[in-house]
């Protein structure tokens, strides 16, 4: 692999973790956004705390999605790696 190639690939790795850095913390913000319109339109704060708990959720989803990724292009990745040995 040559070092134009090495330094390419590290940067889109640090753009993939970057991005589902960000992702996790616009999951959480937006469901903070949609508790506290609920507190908002109910009066009550359980409304604020359901919010909370679908943003943890989204944020959660959005790991477990990248983590499905990882593992399908590693597998991809031996996959080719082994083909390439024969």
């Amino acid at each position: 692999m040559s070092d134009k190639s090495k330094k390419i690939n590290t940067a889109i790795k640090a753009a993939d973790s970057l991005s589902l850095g960000i992702s996790i913390v616009v999951a959480i913000l937006m469901g903070f956004g949609i508790g506290w319109g609920l507190k908002e339109l109910t009066g009550s704060n359980w409304g604020l705390g359901i919010g909370i708990v679908i943003g943890v959720g989204a944020a959660i989803n959005n790991i477990y999605k990248a983590y499905k990724s990882q593992v399908k292009s590693y597998a991809e990745f031996d996959k080719k790696q082994k083909r390439d040995e024969i």
